[in-house]
C-alpha cells in the first residue's frame, strides 16, 4: 500500500483527489495539508510514502516548501500537481528534487500512474516536460538566473530572502557561518545582486516566496 499525503490549500481539490485515490486498491491517503507548514508537519510524522503537492500555498511558495522537505527528508518523493503550465516551473523543480510535475488539467489516471512511478524511485516525466528537458531545460538563453542555483544555494537564497540572518541559517542547516556566507556570495554572484534586500525583491518578483 502506497501512503499518500495531499498538500493543497483548496479543500474541494483535496476532497476530489482523496475520493479518486481511495478507489485505487494500492493507494491510501494518510494525510492532508493546506499549507507549507502543515506539509512539513506531515513529513516529520513520517506516515507518507509520496507527497502530492500544489505550488500555490498560503504561507510559502511550493518552491520553498519543496526545498524544506528535501532538506529534512531527501528520499521522500514529491510529486508536483500544479495549475501552472509545465514551462513555468517544471524543470526548475525537477532540478531541485521534485520527482515529477503534472498540470492539474491532466487525466486523473495519470496522477495514479505518476504516484506509482515515483514511489518506485523513478522520475515521472510527461511528454511536455520531456520536450523542455530535450531543449536544454527550456533553452539556456531563456533560463532564469535562479535556475542555475544548486539545491543548497537555493535553500540559502530562500532563507535569506525571508530575512533570516546568516547565523540563524547556519544553525538551521547545520552548517558553519563561513559555509553559509560562501553560499550567500555565490547566490549574489549568480543572480547579479548586491544585497539581501535585493534577494528578497527578486524572490518576490519571481514567485519564489510569498
Amino acid at each position: 500500500m502506497i501512503r499518500i499525503a495531499i498538500v493543497d490549500d483548496h479543500a474541494i481539490v483535496r476532497a476530489g483527489l482523496r475520493q479518486f485515490l481511495s478507489e485505487q486498491v494500492d493507494l491510501r491517503v494518510t494525510g492532508e495539508a493546506s499549507s507549507g507548514r502543515e506539509a512539513l508537519d506531515l513529513v516529520r510524522a513520517g506516515e507518507v510514502d509520496v507527497m502530492l503537492m500544489d505550488l500555490s500555498l498560503p504561507d510559502q511558495s511550493g518552491v520553498e516548501t519543496l526545498a524544506a522537505i528535501k532538506a529534512r527528508k531527501p528520499e521522500l518523493p514529491v510529486l508536483i500537481l500544479s495549475g501552472f503550465p509545465e514551462a513555468h516551473y517544471a524543470t526548475t523543480l525537477l532540478r531541485q528534487g521534485a520527482s515529477g510535475y503534472l498540470n492539474k488539467e491532466c487525466d486523473p489516471e495519470e496522477i495514479a500512474t505518476a504516484i506509482r512511478t515515483v514511489f518506485r524511485g523513478r522520475k515521472y516525466i510527461t511528454p511536455a516536460v520531456a520536450e523542455l528537458l530535450a531543449d536544454g531545460l527550456g533553452a539556456a538563453q531563456d533560463q532564469a538566473p535562479h535556475d542555475t542555483l544548486s539545491e543548497r544555494e537555493l535553500q540559502v537564497f530562500l532563507r535569506l530572502a525571508r530575512g533570516e540572518t546568516v547565523g540563524h541559517i547556519a544553525d538551521g542547516m547545520s552548517l558553519s557561518v563561513k559555509t553559509v556566507s560562501t553560499y550567500r556570495s555565490r547566490v549574489l554572484e549568480k543572480l547579479a545582486l548586491s544585497t539581501n534586500s535585493e534577494l528578497t525583491y527578486y524572490a518576490l518578483k519571481n514567485g519564489l516566496i510569498e
